[in-house]
């Protein structure tokens, strides 16, 4: 199944721990805006995803049904497991900026904490 998937794919990342991992991602048909974060306690890391990720995520989509396809999907591992959860082009506010509402749910997740984005110029996608 194409949700084990997206957890395996998170799980290469060995530069930091698989648990209390959040990957929150837009898509449509063939754009992917994805980002994951790692809760480290007292604050919360950007990681930039993979190629591997990103195709994943457009095949699990693509096999939505058409007629009542997904916007977002939030994907947190936490205790061990993972919970999965999709949002709907109705129940998004189209005037709401999507960095703003990315925020919002990394916040609904891991409270309050600073999140660390890494300099514009870098290359830190987690490496396969």
């Amino acid at each position: 199944m194409l949700l084990n998937t997206i957890g395996q794919i998170l799980a290469q990342d060995r530069d930091y721990p698989l648990e209390n991992t959040l990957l929150h991602a837009e898509v449509d048909f063939n754009m992917v805006g994805s980002s994951i974060f790692k809760d480290l306690g007292n604050h919360i890391l950007f990681r930039d995803p993979n190629t591997e990720l990103t195709y994943a995520l457009l095949d699990l989509w693509a096999l939505s049904d058409p007629g009542k396809r997904w916007s977002e999907i939030e994907y947190l591992i936490r205790n061990g497991r993972f919970a999965v959860s999709f949002t709907y082009p109705e129940d998004l506010d189209p005037g709401e900026d999507p960095g703003d509402r990315r925020d919002r749910v990394v916040r609904r997740h891991f409270g309050e904490k600073p999140i660390h984005y890494p300099p514009p110029d870098h290359e830190d996608a987690f490496d396969l």
